[in-house]
């Protein structure tokens, strides 16, 4: 009888348990199934984070349809140069995306202590703090139309 040996998947970040496998299914999950229970990050601008351009990252997923609505928020509010955004294909071990991962996974752990849940998507980033100021869709959009509302911003485009 042959036995069969795995072979260890690579970690995301060098930490243990952390493997591509775990952060492929990147969108926010819809309620009652099990990414669902994954706590949300609900700051909101203004609480702590001064509307500044340049100052915010959106990262979002290829095949998430609140990442396309975010993506299409931020195109038309004219928010392009203002708002950078990080688009991570499906492979957290593809070469390309590896950086984009790992920048991700830094900003969620600067959120939270130690944090050790599911990378989700969209996810709005602070690059002054290097931290995830939302992963809540609703709340990033309000916090998109107010960005495109403030004056810095109108200048900035």
């Amino acid at each position: 009888m042959s036995q069969t040996t795995q072979t260890p998947q690579p970690t995301l970040t060098g930490r243990p348990g952390r493997t591509a496998q775990a952060t492929r299914s990147l969108c926010a999950a819809r309620p009652g199934t099990a990414a669902a229970t994954a706590p949300a990050l609900r700051g909101r601008l203004g609480t702590g984070f001064s509307p500044v351009p340049h100052r915010y990252h959106l990262y979002l997923s290829a095949g998430c349809p609140r990442s396309f609505r975010v993506l299409t928020s931020r195109a038309l509010l004219d928010l392009k140069g203002s708002v950078a955004t990080t688009v991570l294909g499906p492979d957290a071990g593809a070469p390309e995306d590896t950086a984009a991962y790992a920048a991700l996974r830094r900003a969620y752990e600067a959120a939270g202590h130690h944090f050790d849940g599911p990378l989700t998507v969209p996810a709005l980033c602070d690059t002054w703090s290097g931290r995830v100021v939302s992963n809540h869709t609703p709340d990033i959009l309000e916090d998109l139309r107010l960005l495109a509302a403030h004056p810095a911003f109108r200048a900035a485009s």
